[in-house]
């Protein structure tokens, strides 16, 4: 384990192999033919500790002493950079809302340099609200605490779900204000400025394809297409047409298998532009995401998509599929060939609907997809949460304690009911439509589930192990934002601890399994984010 930082690897393959920006001045412009522009991070003024990722430092090989020292501070914080780091901004491009947006660019994310752990893993570390980039457009390339809390919730919450994401190692506090007006209405105001540390093997995006095809600069992209097979992909042969193919069929796997997870756990990302879509199929760019509550297929967590909804919940495996498309278009030039990238975009449907409803059978207890009955119960049970308001998390919860054996064809109501009314917002009763369509579906349920005959300790022990208590509920976020703004910090590490094990009971934290409070039902950061951050 490194004593200090300084014995970090750092390897920076990415900015030896890849064509560098010419210009070396940090001021806002268009960058051609470079994947990247050299860049250090903004000197703070006095920056402090908010929080360290235990799992994530130890990745890096780094101690919990080389943590807590002044040098960890320093580098993490922009005011030092070590030696063998090479610091950099990628460029690349997007599509925003179904609409090309030209070059965006890292415009306040600078990565450090790439350093190897003892077994030869690969690590990006990237500063977040590190200072300006030549991408950083009309920005100022800061984050504030309250954006930045919530990533490093997030990463580290997704990670113990299961689901494939970034990383997040640390999060400081810079000492320096930061302007922001968070509700775009024309009141901007000054709020604790943070850098947050991101990790990951790569932070290559669908956009850092997507802007050398619009360019027509065919050439970097091509070496930035043989520079990630090898590197991220190395499992596949060496570049070439058929690797290419090959390599957009991994990634279009990758990300439905990521989407099958949100849709798991009840996580919204809010913002599925292709620039925000990693290759490596990991969750990236924790903007204004949001999990769901009440279960409604159609929310979405951002302002900006208030009108066209266009990244609600529902539509999220619709949306991947779209972004896919735009790479493959980026990709047609190069391997010449457009039928095979349609077949794995027509194979990604497949791939989504089989994982979707494989996982879907695993959040009932079910032993295994049976197409003529699970389609139905799968379908009917959406349309039955979506009666009352109904917390997904603490349905499929409260579903699992249900007692099959308690329970006889037509029997007690009450019992049939239970798991739904535990996860009910209102408390009015249910009209007799909705109390015929829940136990009708209850009735079913548990008819399917004495088909497979799995005992009850058997199927209750399975549903919790993908069926998470503790999830990073949009209204604890926010209060562990508004305690930290405040100095306090405790908060932010015990919900980090809690979220380390989201599966398990953890008696005494029960009041972070709680539903929403009313409180929180339309407070700003407890219901809908803007991109302001």
């Amino acid at each position: 384990m490194s004593r200090s930082l300084d014995a970090l690897r750092f390897d920076n393959r990415f900015t030896r192999q890849l064509p560098s920006d010419p210009e070396s001045t940090n001021q806002r412009r268009q960058v051609m033919g470079a994947c990247y522009s050299r860049v250090l991070p903004q000197h703070t003024q006095q920056p402090v500790l908010v929080a360290c990722a235990r799992e994530v430092a130890e990745l890096l090989d780094l101690t919990e002493a080389t943590c807590a020292s002044e040098q960890f501070l320093r580098v993490f914080s922009g005011n030092e950079v070590l030696a063998a780091m090479d610091p950099y901004a990628m460029c690349y491009g997007g599509h925003q809302f179904g609409h090309w947006a030209g070059q965006l660019g890292d415009g306040r994310a600078i990565n450090l340099g790439e350093t190897l752990n003892r077994d030869g893993q690969r690590w990006v570390l990237q500063l977040k609200g590190a200072g300006p980039t030549p991408y950083s457009r009309t920005a100022d390339g800061l984050a504030v605490l309250r954006s930045s809390v919530r990533e490093f919730l997030c990463s580290e919450a997704m990670h113990h779900l299961g689901v494939p994401t970034t990383r997040a190692l640390s999060l400081v506090l810079t000492g320096d204000p930061v302007v922001r007006d968070m509700f775009y209405d024309g009141n901007p105001q000054a709020e604790p400025g943070a850098i947050l540390c991101r990790v990951a093997p790569s932070f290559t995006r669908f956009g850092n394809f997507e802007i050398f095809a619009a360019r027509q600069e065919w050439d970097v992209l091509q070496q930035l297409l043989d520079y990630t097979i090898r590197t991220d992909f190395p499992h596949l042969p060496e570049p070439g047409i058929d690797t290419y193919l090959m390599w957009f069929d991994e990634v279009c796997r990758r990300t439905a298998a990521m989407i099958v997870h949100w849709m798991r756990v009840g996580f919204v990302h809010g913002v599925m532009n292709t620039d925000n879509l990693s290759v490596l199929g990991l969750t990236i760019d924790y903007g204004p995401y949001g999990w769901l509550e009440d279960y409604d297929p159609d929310w979405t967590p951002n302002t900006t998509d208030a009108e066209g909804r266009r990244y609600r919940f529902g539509q999220q495996p619709q949306i991947g599929q779209w972004n896919l498309g735009q790479l493959a278009r980026a990709l047609a030039p190069i391997v010449g060939q457009v039928e095979p990238l349609q077949e794995s975009l027509m194979r990604y449907s497949s791939l989504y609907n089989d994982g979707y409803n494989a996982m879907m059978v695993q959040k009932l207890g079910l032993g295994c997809f049976d197409p003529a009955t699970d389609v139905d119960l799968i379908n009917d049970l959406q349309s039955v949460l979506q009666l009352r308001e109904t917390d997904m998390t603490i349905f499929f919860r409260a579903l699992a304690e249900v007692s099959l054996g308690e329970i006889a064809p037509g029997g007690d109501e009450a019992d049939a009911r239970a798991p739904f009314e535990a996860a009910y917002y209102q408390t009015d009763p249910l009209t007799e439509a909705q109390r015929h369509d829940t136990l009708g579906w209850m009735r079913r349920y548990v008819d399917r589930v004495r088909r497979d005959g799995t005992p009850d300790d058997t199927r209750r022990q399975a549903m919790n192990a993908v069926n998470p208590k503790y999830v990073l509920r949009n209204y604890l976020a926010q209060l562990a934002i508004d305690k930290s703004a405040e100095g306090d910090h405790t908060m932010v590490e015990e919900l980090l601890e809690v979220l380390r094990h989201p599966y398990d009971e953890q008696p005494g934290k029960e009041q972070f399994a709680q539903k929403r409070p009313e409180w929180a039902r339309h407070r700003a950061g407890c219901s809908m984010l803007s991109c302001s951050s």
